[in-house]
């Protein structure tokens, strides 16, 4: 069955940086694009990246030039490396499959001093 595994998430002051794994099993990963997303305490599950199975990214203007989105077919994994992160970045942030749209079970990221 189609399995996504979020890791790399914790607590990081201001300006720091975090990098962002989910691991695909069960799927054709390498056809697949793959998406970040995150949902604030109180707020709309927010697109944050996309990377396609061609490697193309996309990003939310909110995270454009401090979040880069990549992939790594051989690890099945894909990537969000995070800098400049700011109090507002804090969330719970998921990975889904967009060819078997599924979610991972999301993991948590907070930024504070």
């Amino acid at each position: 069955q189609v399995q996504l595994v979020e890791s790399g998430g914790g607590l990081v002051q201001p300006g720091g940086s975090l990098r962002l794994s989910c691991a695909a099993s069960g799927t054709a990963f390498s056809s697949d694009t793959m998406r970040w997303f995150r949902r604030a305490p109180g707020k709309q599950r927010e697109l944050v990246a996309t990377i396609t199975s061609g490697g193309t990214t996309n990003y939310a203007d909110s995270v454009k030039g401090r979040f880069t989105v990549s992939r790594d077919n051989t690890k099945n994994t894909v990537y969000l490396q995070m800098n400049s992160l700011r109090p507002e970045d804090t969330a719970v942030y998921y990975c889904y499959s967009a060819v078997y749209k599924h979610w991972g079970q999301g993991t948590q990221v907070t930024v504070s001093s």
